[in-house]
């Protein structure tokens, strides 16, 4: 069993397919120490396949198909079984492509997924998403379209091929994550599995205190738990506190009566509040709720859904490992966490220092793993055991 991820930053999503015993064939990420990450957690069998750079380069997109020849020469494969493609959100920004005849042709980063499925061809491949994603417009070799068309005039002909927009969480994901999902099955498998029968399984939503309320309780700016150095109290401007300190869960500091509280800055010694420019910031969680998306910005009180349910402090790194289902055994550095568990204090502020703004990015980018580990088992069934489709088409639209 083999796959290829396509735009897979640290490989948090993917990690699921390892975990399920697939090979990692190919893996492609534009910034090094993400994908260093991957190469920390073994995710492919040769090195070879290890893509650094854009993809949309001519020459990278030739490393990855030599990636692909190389291992199946080795292995002696015939197919690539999947491939799974996330381009960033952003990634409705173009790149230019010279094409012999000197003319230059826009693609955004989704046209270049669905040309290398087209030409790969494998047994299965997944989509995921912001939730808009299908609906947004991209420029397909100079034509404006939705994605959504660009997937039929791609894929449909060799695939058949199912979206769905999902909140993650209702489907084992310990946070809430509303994404658009497509799964699709090469035409001549169908007749083995329909593309509904390889979504993941639905289960019942867990609220935030029964993923990290066991996690011991930080007080201190700048805490680090002694037995866990991703369990930490990410330090920020002591004056903000302030403006935290005070409200229960569900609560906004904007919702503070003393004007003091309220997030602020000083012009010329004038109060000068913030712009309250959605609900989220600020905000305390509940115990007693899903989750929240957990999003890149997670390092700061400013963003979306930070603020810990009773701590005066954003999540920990291992809270937010926890809301995104990413297994103990991930590791973010070569060094194991018994190894950092054992630094001195200045030593663990010092590692923090240096990779905790990374590896919170690269969470917050993720597809949580369990998501994708459940993908990996129903396709794994399929290769292994020939699991026959449900014939469930009637849940959602046929493509």
């Amino acid at each position: 069993m083999n796959y290829i991820s396509l735009f897979s930053s640290a490989g948090v999503g993917c990690f699921g397919f390892k975990v399920e015993g697939f090979d990692g064939i190919a893996t492609s990420e534009l910034i090094e120490r993400r994908l260093n990450v991957q190469k920390i957690n073994n995710k492919l069998k040769y090195d070879e396949g290890y893509i650094l750079g854009d993809i949309t380069q001519d020459e990278i997109k030739q490393q990855l198909f030599d990636a692909i020849t190389n291992f199946k020469e080795k292995e002696n494969v015939v197919d690539v079984d999947v491939i799974i493609f996330t381009p960033p959100c952003q990634g409705m920004s173009v790149a230019n492509h010279k094409k012999n005849d000197g003319t230059i042709e826009k693609n955004s980063l989704v046209v270049e997924s669905l040309e290398i499925v087209k030409e790969i061809k494998p047994k299965f491949f997944i989509s995921e998403n912001v939730r808009a994603f299908m609906n947004t417009k991209c420029i397909d070799h100079d034509v404006e379209k939705k994605i959504r068309q660009a997937f039929k005039d791609w894929l449909s002909n060799d695939y058949l091929y199912e979206e769905k927009i999902i909140n993650f969480k209702d489907y084992g994901a310990n946070s809430s994550r509303p994404r658009s999902l497509a799964i699709g099955v090469r035409r001549d498998l169908i007749n083995k599995v329909h593309p509904l029968d390889l979504f993941p399984e639905e289960e019942k939503p867990k609220n935030l205190i029964d993923v990290i309320g066991d996690l011991p309780s930080l007080k201190e700016m700048g805490e680090i738990d002694s037995t866990d150095i991703y369990h930490n109290f990410k330090p920020y401007r002591e004056d903000m506190r302030n403006w935290i300190s005070d409200i229960s869960e569900g609560e906004s500091a904007f919702d503070n009566e003393d004007i003091n509280k309220r997030p602020h800055k000083i012009v010329d010694g004038k109060i000068v509040p913030n712009v309250k420019k959605n609900g989220d910031k600020y905000t305390r969680q509940c115990w007693d709720k899903v989750g929240p998306c957990i999003h890149t910005r997670n390092d700061i009180l400013a963003s979306q859904n930070t603020v810990h349910p009773v701590d005066d402090r954003v999540f920990s790194i291992r809270e937010l490992m926890l809301l995104m289902n990413i297994p103990d055994n991930f590791k973010w550095v070569e060094e194991s966490e018994e190894e950092l568990n054992n630094l001195s204090l200045e030593e663990k502020q010092e590692f923090l220092k240096k990779n905790e703004i990374n590896i919170r990015q690269c969470i917050g980018e993720a597809v949580p793993t369990i998501i994708m580990q459940k993908i990996a088992r129903n396709i794994k069934d399929v290769l292994l055991n020939g699991k026959k489709s449900k014939k469930n088409s009637g849940q959602t639209r046929l493509i």
